[in-house]
């Protein structure tokens, strides 16, 4: 190991993550609090925001409990933009609303016991406009509240920045992991080192890059969740651009080209299911990166990126074969994305116990602090329910599309 090697994570702290698929306990979600991505408190642009996010905290609380992190001062605001929602709120200082970022990663341990992995958080490497104040701390808040022990790493990574298939198998992206602002003392045996560890993978797939958009002024430089996704029918799906005039349309290209000379940790060849992004090509006079992509996996649902068009339908029965035996629903995800993410990034998935079948865990037992609204205590109920109950068929429906 080189002198700027990140030391070995301990033997009793090598982890597992589970994929996405697999039964939860929980989502955690970020309300949006004012700053300079979303507006001052009373804009026209964080009332969208907390609009956008309540729309997918609801749809998510019909299949398993929700526990939104709550900047101190926003509470009223969370209850009155989530009522009618089974949301439990958790009062966090907050800088921004990324939870899949600046949270907390949740994995096994030997036992099968959940445990968090803390990755260093430092606004997507260190970029002007960010703040990381408070959000370097979430990670922290989450264990905490969570009842879960917290694993720190010294790697800067971001939870959109890997994807996992369960099988041993990870996805990553050169211009993240490796970027000078994350890691710059790091190389790629560096960074696969710690992943493994922390994990459970045994072999990395590297994007050479993530989608036009993301390397802008506000951009992530190149987070694979919205480029490439693992499924639980073993295909990866892989956004697709098919207008010319698009710079993605040669970025998609040449992904897939590079993932066609890739195999999995088994040595076998990725099977590649091409999913078309949205009809529109452009917003305000700037290329949009809209990707169904980036939707979410809770139990017995998939959360589907609505972008108001025909190509929604076509993506919800492309996700409806990827994830056989869930309902698919799409939630209008434009608004989100205008902030500059979707639906995966302001998600984080907590998984049960692996030893706990489908009726232990913490389920049912909300944080200290915390408040639970839209009806009383019922939150927390029904986890171990929800995340045994296989939904029958798979349909596509809509959630407050404009």
């Amino acid at each position: 190991m080189t002198e700027s090697a990140l030391p070995e994570a301990p033997a009793g702290q090598r982890t597992t993550m589970p994929p996405e698929w697999a039964p939860h306990e929980r989502t955690w979600m970020a309300f949006p609090t004012a700053n300079e991505t979303f507006g001052p408190e009373g804009s026209d642009g964080l009332a969208a925001a907390r609009a956008a996010w309540s729309r997918v905290a609801g749809a998510i609380a019909r299949h398993e409990p929700v526990r939104m992190l709550v900047s101190p001062g926003d509470e009223a605001a969370a209850r009155e933009a989530l009522a009618g929602h089974d949301v439990e709120l958790l009062p966090v200082p907050l800088d921004d609303a990324w939870a899949r970022d600046s949270g907390l990663t949740f994995v096994h341990d030997a036992e099968g016991g959940v445990a968090g992995v803390d990755w260093i958080f430092n606004g997507w490497g260190a970029q002007d406009w960010a703040a990381w104040e408070s959000d370097q701390h979430v990670g922290a808040a989450m264990a905490e509240a969570a009842g879960v022990p917290r694993l720190a790493s010294e790697l800067v990574n971001e939870g959109g920045g890997f994807h996992v298939d369960g099988a041993g198998t990870v996805l990553l992206t050169r211009t993240v992991q490796l970027d000078d602002g994350r890691n710059p003392s790091l190389d790629a045996e560096d960074v696969e080192r710690e992943v493994h560890a922390r994990l459970g993978t045994r072999h990395a797939i590297w994007l050479p890059r993530g989608l036009a958009r993301d390397y802008g002024e506000f951009g992530t430089r190149g987070h694979v969740d919205i480029v490439a996704a693992p499924t639980e029918s073993g295909a990866i799906l892989l956004h697709r651009q098919d207008d010319p005039a698009h710079p993605d349309y040669s970025v998609t290209r040449e992904l897939r080209a590079f993932l066609e000379g890739q195999h999995d940790a088994e040595g076998r060849p990725l099977r590649i299911v091409d999913v078309p992004a949205p009809e529109t090509i452009v917003e305000d006079g700037e290329y949009v990166d809209w990707s169904y992509i980036n939707h979410y996996v809770a139990n017995g649902v998939v959360v589907l990126c609505g972008f108001g068009g025909e190509r929604d339908e076509q993506a919800a029965r492309i996700l409806g074969e990827a994830y056989p035996g869930r309902e698919v629903e799409v939630v209008d995800a434009r608004d989100i994305f205008r902030f500059g993410g979707g639906i995966h990034c302001i998600t984080q998935q907590q998984p049960l116990p692996r030893t706990a079948g489908t009726g232990a865990g913490a389920a049912g037992t909300a944080a200290a602090g915390s408040e639970s609204i839209g009806g009383a205590g019922s939150a927390e109920s029904g986890s171990a329910d929800a995340a045994a109950a296989a939904a029958a068929g798979t349909s596509a429906s809509a959630e407050g599309r404009a």
